[in-house]
């Protein structure tokens, strides 16, 4: 497979913040410079949610759902609640219920136009990540909803997606990151005296 155009122009522009830079060219160009994946890591994909996987959803009170529109332009917006906030519904297909927000529902437009979505779910202070890329819809009502109730707020939407593949995403970018760590954070933690 190539996500490369063979019509893009890969000549670096002359001027400006990208000039003598050199565009990767090809899939094949990507693979020599990175070499290829170990197996373990091709083998981890996996289609249904497994118990490890369960209880890292049981805990996560964060995810991070990324979607795109017809004309492929890109959107990532955080979604979360209390730990646990994703419903099961079977183990090839979860429900995440919508809360109050901004209402510009750049989500759900897009799901409207272009059903693939990719999940991300985080739990703060853990180093487990988990992937989940499947096919969306929105939901106006179901049975479910009720098991999706918040402080008596039942959800007027949930995105329920069914699940292409899931698997756990290497830590290395957390562990960079310093992402859980508060002394690597600018200022004082919250709380902190």
């Amino acid at each position: 497979m190539s996500y490369a155009d063979p019509d893009a122009d890969t000549t670096a522009p002359a001027t400006g913040p990208l000039a003598g830079a050199v565009p990767l060219g090809s899939a094949d160009e990507l693979r020599e410079l990175l070499g290829t994946p170990h197996p373990i890591v091709i083998d981890k994909v996996h289609n249904r949610l497994t118990d490890d996987d369960l209880g890292l959803l049981a805990r996560s009170p964060l995810c991070v759902l990324a979607t795109s529109d017809a004309a492929g332009d890109c959107d990532a917006t955080p979604r979360g609640d209390t730990p646990g906030f994703t419903h099961v519904l079977d183990p090839g297909t979860i429900a995440l219920p919508d809360r109050p927000g901004n209402r510009r529902a750049d989500s759900f437009h897009n799901i409207l136009a272009n059903p693939r979505v990719g999940l991300l779910y985080l739990i703060p202070g853990a180093m487990d990540v988990l992937r989940i890329n499947g096919r969306a819809s929105i939901l106006t009502d179901a049975p479910f909803f009720d098991a999706m109730t918040v402080k008596g707020r039942r959800p007027k939407l949930a995105l329920v997606v069914e699940i292409d593949e899931i698997f756990r995403h290497c830590p290395a970018s957390l562990r960079r990151s310093g992402v859980w760590a508060p002394q690597t954070w600018a200022g004082t933690p919250l709380g902190a005296e």
